[in-house]
């Protein structure tokens, strides 16, 4: 079972099969009333503990299996997502999570020791510097998400950012290009992650307003971070772009990602991903808020 929330629902999937066979087999989803989530850093984010309670319930009720154990995906804009370069190596796990507190400490502004933090070693340089793919919620924040959803009768068993659990959904159609950019829009958070044999190599989310400004913040955001990684990868071509995003402006969004990479992307959907039972509709507009909550739920298969 995946999970992920926005300021507006919360939206639950079932999926079965197997990793090799994925099938979606239930969806659902609850409303929440105005005010009683907001995607914040720096604060805790549930204002109405009581009414998110309920909609979790209730969301979680609708689905016809059992089991306490749930995925979480979080809106990107709950925490930081960054490449970073080390130099040695690490004799132990813990040791790199406190050399990461440390290195970080003088470029953000709270006490890396109130972070949760993650990271993924992508690889080796040849001077034997490593490049991380670093993750981090401040506790305080992913706290009150677990303790609430234990309060609704789960276990948050994996939590993960969207845009993670995004990737893992396409994981096979995009695994078959070793050097691509993913550029996506989900829920106001525009992320392009750019990979290079199969590994993340240069990331950014950038939250946007969903106003009338959108498409003139989202064309210079594409095309500042495609020169950005230009500059920093010269040798590289952007020759394979996948795009994901909202169905009645995934056609706008593409021409915008074509013009800032020079080539004509390829669009995503949902129902590509995996089996879809007969009894759940497949049009793109009703699958893609559940999205999330789908590759969410494929991490425990």
């Amino acid at each position: 079972i995946g999970v992920s929330l926005t300021s507006s629902s919360v939206e639950f999937a079932h999926v079965g099969g197997s990793e090799a066979s994925p099938r979606l087999e239930r969806v659902s989803s609850r409303p929440l009333s105005p005010g009683t989530l907001r995607p914040l850093f720096r604060e805790q984010n549930i204002f109405n503990p009581q009414g998110f309670i309920i909609a979790l319930k209730e969301a979680r009720n609708a689905l016809p299996c059992r089991g306490r154990s749930v995925s979480l995906s979080l809106p990107d804009s709950v925490g930081r997502v960054m490449m970073l370069d080390m130099e040695g190596r690490f004799r132990t796990r813990a040791e790199g999570l406190d050399l990461i507190r440390w290195k970080l400490k003088k470029r953000l502004p709270f006490d890396t020791a109130d972070a949760h933090l993650d990271y993924q070693q992508i690889k080796t340089r040849e001077n034997g510097d490593m490049v991380l793919l670093v993750a981090l919620v401040l506790r305080p924040v992913i706290t009150q998400y677990e303790e609430l959803l234990e309060a609704a009768g789960m276990v948050p068993a994996r939590i993960d950012f969207n845009s993670f659990n995004l990737c893992n959904l396409f994981e096979r159609r995009l695994g078959a290009r070793e050097d691509f950019a993913l550029a996506t829009y989900y829920e106001s958070n525009l992320g392009i992650m750019f990979f290079a044999a199969g590994r993340p190599e240069f990331v950014r989310n950038k939250e946007l307003p969903g106003d009338e400004t959108v498409y003139d913040r989202m064309h210079k955001e594409i095309r500042c971070t495609f020169l950005a990684y230009k500059e920093h990868f010269p040798e590289r071509e952007s020759r394979n772009v996948f795009c994901f995003a909202p169905p009645p402006m995934a056609k706008d969004f593409c021409g915008i990602a074509s013009d800032a990479a020079g080539c004509d992307p390829i669009l995503l959907e949902t129902k590509s991903a995996l089996e879809i039972r007969e009894n759940t509709s497949t049009k793109p507009e009703f699958l893609f808020p559940f999205t999330a909550a789908i590759g969410a739920a494929l991490k425990a298969l």
